[in-house]
């Protein structure tokens, strides 16, 4: 992991064994060029394990996901952290994505924001507005549609966090095709020319899944 990465460590982290998940794949994950955004441990299908990646530049193709699968696939198998068998799903974040480090919340400055903390806040635990001011303790949610006695704007710590992520806007996506223009021209004069061969699924902001 790169110095910077060090110093962007997630703040919204898991509990119970999704947590205990998390301390086994995140260092393989970034031993690889790659940053967990999230474990998560369902019923879906019987038993889901979802682990969200990307790279450090915030893409994700198919192929990186394939790839992850490989590499974690043996080390789950080594450190057995589920006692029943379960069904391994790697997933991009995707262009409505959970927001979990400081870094994602200041991108995200401008984007409209659902969040939920662990702790009240101004007298309630759920957010939806535009984040419009981030510092190194927290940040600043403008309510789109404030009810009667709320604040329009909350400063919300990050140490109260218990989840937030994008709401999908048609300026968000638009902003995300954008982003995926330029990398995919970028990655064609790399392949001098070649196409992509997984076509329109390896889109990097997408909700890419193996």
């Amino acid at each position: 992991m790169t110095e910077a990465g060090k110093g962007d460590d997630r703040i919204v982290r898991e509990s119970g064994t999704d947590a205990r998940i998390a301390l086994i794949v995140e260092p393989v994950l970034a031993a690889d060029g790659y940053r967990l955004v999230r474990v998560r441990l369902s019923g879906q299908n019987g038993l889901t394990l979802q682990i969200m990646a990307e790279r450090e530049d915030g893409t994700m193709t198919v192929e990186d996901c394939e790839a992850v699968s490989r590499l974690l696939s043996p080390v789950l198998d080594v450190e057995d952290p589920i006692d029943k068998a379960y069904h391994l799903e790697i997933s991009s974040p995707g262009i409505d994505r959970p927001l979990v480090r400081k870094s994602d919340f200041a991108d995200a400055v401008g984007r409209l924001v659902k969040v939920e903390t662990s702790i009240q806040v101004a007298g309630r635990k759920r957010f939806r507005g535009r984040i419009v001011a981030t510092d190194d303790a927290g940040f600043t949610v403008e309510t789109d549609k404030p009810a009667i006695g709320e604040d329009f704007r909350t400063t919300l710590p990050f140490e109260a966090i218990a989840e937030a992520r994008l709401v999908l806007t048609d300026d968000l996506i638009r902003d995300a095709l954008r982003k995926d223009k330029i990398l995919r021209e970028g990655r064609d004069e790399q392949d001098d020319g070649h196409d992509d061969p997984q076509g329109e699924e390896a889109v990097p902001n997408g909700q890419d899944r193996i």
